[in-house]
């Protein structure tokens, strides 16, 4: 059974920095991409950032220069290192994998992890 186990998220002021990880399990996930989606309220999940295998990224343009997708293949790992957090960056944040695109998102969703960026 796959599964993806998210820790990491929390309250941090603005400025703030959060580091996001998520393990998955029950399956071979190094073939891959893995990566980062979130959810604010209201609004539709977005891609955040995701990486592939080899270490190629895909990041949305709000979080470029704040944010840095890392993995470990033989974890079976992804972390996520938000720097410079801002309100706007509040949001369910999921992790993801299954997909061998960038670009969309895999099967395997994490349960998610709520970040709060608030003063």
């Amino acid at each position: 059974q796959v599964q993806l186990v998210e820790s990491g998220g929390g309250l941090v002021q603005p400025g703030g920095s959060l580091r996001l990880s998520c393990v998955a399990s029950g399956g071979i996930f190094s073939i891959y991409v893995m990566g980062w989606y979130r959810q604010a309220p209201g609004k539709q999940r977005e891609l955040v950032a995701v990486i592939a295998s080899g270490g190629r990224t895909n990041y949305t343009d709000s979080v470029k220069g704040r944010f840095t997708i890392s993995r470990n293949n033989a974890r079976n790992t992804v972390y996520l290192q938000m720097n410079n957090l801002k309100p706007d960056d509040t949001a369910v944040y999921y992790c993801n994998s299954g997909s061998g695109s960038l670009a969309t998102p895999g099967r395997f969703w994490g349960q998610g992890t709520q970040g709060t960026v608030s003063a």
